[in-house]
């Protein structure tokens, strides 16, 4: 099987970079619109507390609706390809961000935001200040939950002709091909890594400051 991997790269080098790519790219603009998305909602519910029930059974619903359920659902009403694919994996990223966005909000000391006030500081002056900057190190775990799930279902794009490594595994699986397999898993595998150890050095960098 080694042989037949150095064969694969070898011969299909672009190729396989252009799965990279493609994988990357649809997983870093559903994790964008994942993070708006869900740190302007678990805002919106902190500032808003009526809206805090919704926010946390809307992430629960989201948290147990499978992301190839999402994309069989979408398929007849906007077919196939990226844009199926990226709110699939939006509605799976965003739960974490939003879940970690309202609890680390709740959690800022009370009287750090009352010295605030007596600064004469806006409400949006203690978010951009104090709330958020405190927030920050659990945020980026919510980022982490979140990026590493969505490199990982983002092979699923493959079913809806949106690219990605799930081509290399799902043609491995299609045809027997085991080096496929293996060079599409531990792809996907080592992006997931990756993700975790840069965001996990960022949250020791803030955890620091």
């Amino acid at each position: 099987m080694l042989s037949d991997i150095r064969t694969y790269f070898a011969e299909n080098s672009t190729e396989y970079w252009g799965y990279v790519w493609q994988h990357i790219s649809l997983s870093i603009e559903a994790l964008l619109v994942s993070l708006i998305l869900g740190v302007f909602l678990g805002w919106y519910a902190y500032r808003h507390p009526k809206l805090k029930q919704f926010v946390t059974s809307f992430s629960q619903i989201l948290r147990v609706v499978p992301s190839l359920g999402v994309l069989f659902i979408l398929i007849p009403l906007i077919g196939v390809g990226h844009l199926p694919a990226l709110i699939a994996l939006v509605f799976l990223g965003l739960s974490p961000i939003m879940v970690n966005t309202l609890v680390v909000l709740e959690e800022v000391p009370s009287d750090l935001l009352e010295t605030g006030r007596g600064l004469g500081m806006t409400q949006n002056q203690l978010m951009v200040k104090v709330s958020f900057p405190l927030a920050l190190p659990y945020l980026l775990n919510g980022i982490k939950l979140s990026l590493v799930e969505i490199i990982a279902s983002a092979t699923l794009a493959t079913y809806i002709g949106a690219g990605g490594l799930g081509n290399l595994i799902f043609t491995g699986l299609g045809l027997y091909r085991y080096d496929l397999l293996v060079i599409g898993g531990l792809s996907v595998a080592l992006l997931s890594f990756l993700s975790m150890l840069i965001l996990d050095l960022g949250i020791r960098w803030s955890s620091v400051k």
